[in-house]
């Protein structure tokens, strides 16, 4: 299936072969900056033909010109005009700042980054008009032909395009580009790039950084596919189109090359019902071929491009259990993957290869995973193809504006429309994310209808991590390094948008010698390994739970954060891929069944205990202590506004100790399991004996096993249940129940 798949998408591309480039005139000889670190695809990079893969897989035409190549470049202040005299070489589409780019240098916000080549039509364009497409430049471009402005575009992650057609000359035709970015000084969509990198802020990326290329079209011509289809067989397909003389759209399913279903008539739009589908999944990522023709009164051809889609559907609904889940054509799928940052030592935003990019993609099959967060950040359009064809899930994040400050709302609204209008044919991308932790977050309600209106298709994300208003589709949280979650509720799934974050340093394979940096640091990656394994062991009881998701931080190191499987040269796996995929495997088994025994103020149990705020005198947890002198409360016992709490009794002193006698029957319950929200350490006791021995916090319940002596000790009736929890600083919180564990 993968290969069929494969060929399918590969067919597509290869059939549109782009028309030789000329170097500008003036080219030097090119060289990556020597730089920090680079990735093995770096040598593979062709200066004549960099990154020469059909950019728009969605949309394809047999005829097109690259632009990509040596470009020559200088660089003035603002507001001077274009300089006589270029400065050297830079080779497109790869950011300035980057190695591969030959400059390594920074754009300054005062500054202008100015671009020129010169490039010849070819001769058989002669009767169509001529487009330039520029697959995304960071941040505001000014386009010239032969000394004509042609138009300008504002925003750093969405393609734009401007005609020629007017300003072309025969022979040789100048083109210059100017491009300036404010980077972290203006209020625009930035995700997490600064001036001055360190932690999880990296360096930025400027100018032109995805693919530039010229098409013929006819006079009258398609513009724009807006295709979607569901698991039960039903295809829409709707084309935007411009010029006159047509009269509506003729559409072809394809399979194997061959037509299975068409449809035709006066319209830009047709719906089709096919049976028999094969629906789309990670396991089977099946996809059809899409031919769309521009015709007019007499059926002719006007234009026609090539694309595919896959039918699929994605939306949450109730599972056997009752609980509300994420539903891919109809059936809950747990998805898990890594927060997918897509930053290259060398190239930053700008993968060296095709074939460096599909390694990372490769990656997450590799790891076990079925998905991927793409993490405020929008990737080329060929990225999401290559998602498509391996069947891997993507969460799109819109980048975030900002971190603190002014932003620009209707800068980020109208890219954030047009990243779902460039991308939205993907059957990969199963969820958008408008919001990341707050970070430029602003009328929450309003952005996610307007999403969901855009795209009522997917799933959105109001905000991952931090700042959920209540609306969408799903409750995200953030652990580290976790696991954990919101409880699921009436209408929305629970999903983990990040945890994990377990750092390593690989020496040699390091942004900086020293100062890297990672959630929680390990010694070797068997540590490392062993450290994860634990994680995801702990994900299987947060299922049974309601989770639906899980994102583990990251894919790669990024600079000098360290919490990737892989190094950020992608020359080491850090975690073990064998025993990793092994232990994500099952966590697409069923989930094991979780039983409340003694219920817990976080899920309406509040119960009375005895309470002391000093410390008591020794044998405290034993069954024969008399605690007849300590205080009654109820639970749980913390202080106000602690993330989590359910406030009984405030607690506000350095330590608490507590006693509460529970009923139990030990032959019914198999896998006893304490249901435990402490905030800080915090020691458990049952019938005297040592329970668990917990260290920091946690913002949630959660579900922990007995030790085994614990275990043994629980009899028939009367049980005592004794904790001492400890606090430093912050909020403040202790609760638990009882819960048994099964499949």
């Amino acid at each position: 299936m993968k290969l069929r798949v494969h060929a399918l998408v590969c067919a597509l591309l290869a059939s549109c072969a782009a028309a030789p480039s000329a170097e500008p005139s003036g080219a030097v000889a090119w060289a990556p900056v020597p730089g920090r670190l680079a990735t093995r695809w770096a040598r593979d990079v062709d200066p004549k033909h960099p990154r020469g893969e059909y950019p728009r897989p969605t949309m394809v035409r047999q005829r097109w010109q690259s632009l990509n190549g040596l470009w020559e470049y200088a660089i003035t202040a603002q507001g001077e005009p274009a300089p006589a005299k270029f400065e050297g070489s830079i080779l497109v589409p790869f950011p300035i700042e980057s190695s591969l780019s030959g400059v390594g240098r920074p754009l300054h916000a005062n500054e202008c980054l100015w671009y020129r080549r010169e490039f010849e039509v070819p001769s058989s364009w002669a009767s169509q008009r001529v487009l330039l497409n520029f697959g995304a430049v960071d941040w505001h471009a000014e386009v010239f032909l032969n000394g004509i402005e042609l138009g300008h575009h504002t925003g750093g992650y969405d393609g734009f395009e401007c005609e020629l057609t007017s300003a072309l000359r025969a022979g040789s035709n100048e083109l210059i580009v100017a491009v300036t970015d404010p980077t972290d000084a203006g209020p625009q969509p930035r995700g997490k790039q600064v001036a001055s990198p360190e932690g999880i802020w990296y360096t930025p990326t400027s100018g032109i950084w995805q693919t530039v290329w010229i098409e013929p079209v006819p006079r009258a011509a398609l513009r724009a596919l807006h295709v979607t289809a569901d698991s039960s067989g039903t295809l829409n397909v709707r084309a935007e189109t411009d010029g006159q003389g047509a009269c509506g759209i003729d559409v072809e399913v394809l399979e194997r090359g061959g037509r299975i279903a068409n449809a035709a008539g006066a319209s830009f739009e047709h719906t089709l019902h096919l049976r028999g589908i094969e629906p789309w999944t990670p396991g089977s990522p099946k996809l059809y071929g899409l031919r769309v023709r521009l015709v007019n009164g007499e059926r002719e051809t006007l234009d026609e491009v090539a694309s595919y889609f896959a039918f699929r559907d994605v939306r949450i609904g109730a599972a056997a259990d009752g609980v509300q889940r994420i539903l891919l054509n109809g059936e809950p799928l747990f998805q898990f993957g890594p927060l997918d940052q897509g930053f290259w030592p060398d190239g930053l935003y700008t993968a060296p290869t095709l074939e460096a990019l599909r390694f990372d993609i490769e990656a997450v099959k590799g790891m076990g995973g079925n998905m991927l967060r793409k993490h405020v950040k929008v990737e080329p359009e060929v990225f999401y193809a290559e998602c498509d064809r391996a069947g891997v899930l993507v969460w799109q994040d819109m980048p975030s504006a900002f971190t603190g400050g002014a932003s620009d709302p209707e800068q980020f609204e109208r890219e954030l429309r047009e990243l779902i209008r460039e991308r939205g044919n993907h059957p990969s991308i199963v969820m958008w994310v408008p919001f990341n932790e707050g970070w430029g977050q602003h009328e929450t309600e309003r952005i996610t209808a307007l999403v969901k209106e855009l795209d009522p298709t997917r799933l959105v994300n109001d905000a991952s991590g931090w700042t959920d208003v209540g609306v969408g589709d799903v409750i995200d949280v953030h652990f580290y390094p976790g696991p954990g979650m919101a409880p699921a509720e009436a209408k929305r799934a629970s999903v983990l948008g990040e945890f994990g974050g377990l750092g390593l340093p690989l020496e040699g394979h390091t942004w900086l010698d020293k100062g890297s940096w990672g959630y929680r640091s390990f010694a070797t990656q068997e540590e490392l390994t062993n450290a994860y394994l634990d994680l995801l062991a702990r994900l299987p009881l947060l299922i049974g739970q309601g989770l639906s998701a899980a994102v583990y931080t990251q894919t790669s190191d990024v600079e000098i954060e360290v919490n990737g499987w892989l190094s950020y040269d992608r020359e080491v796996w850090k975690i073990d891929p064998r025993r990793a995929a092994a232990a994500a495997r099952k966590l697409y088994e069923p989930p094991p069944r979780v039983r409340d025994v003694v219920a817990h103020a976080g899920n309406g149990g509040a119960a009375e205990w005895s309470y002391t705020f000093d410390a008591p005198a020794e044998g405290w947890q034993r069954p024969d202590f008399d605690a007849s002198s300590w205080t009654r409360g109820k639970s749980g016992f913390g202080t106000r506004g602690t993330p989590g709490a359910e406030i009984g009794t405030v607690w506000s002193s350095p330590e608490i100790w507590l006693r509460r006698e529970i009923e139990l029957d030990p032959n019914s319950i198999s896998a006893p399991h304490l249901w435990i929200h402490h905030d800080e350490d915090a020691q458990v006791f049952l019938n005297g004996v040592l329970a668990l021995d917990l260290r920091g916090y946690t913002t949630s319940y959660v579900l922990e096993p007995l030790l085994a002596e614990a275990r043994a000790a629980l009899r028939a009736g009367a049980n005592v249940l004794a904790i001492h929890c400890k606090q430093t600083g912050g909020g403040q919180y202790i609760d638990a129940g009882l819960a048994d564990v099964g499949k």
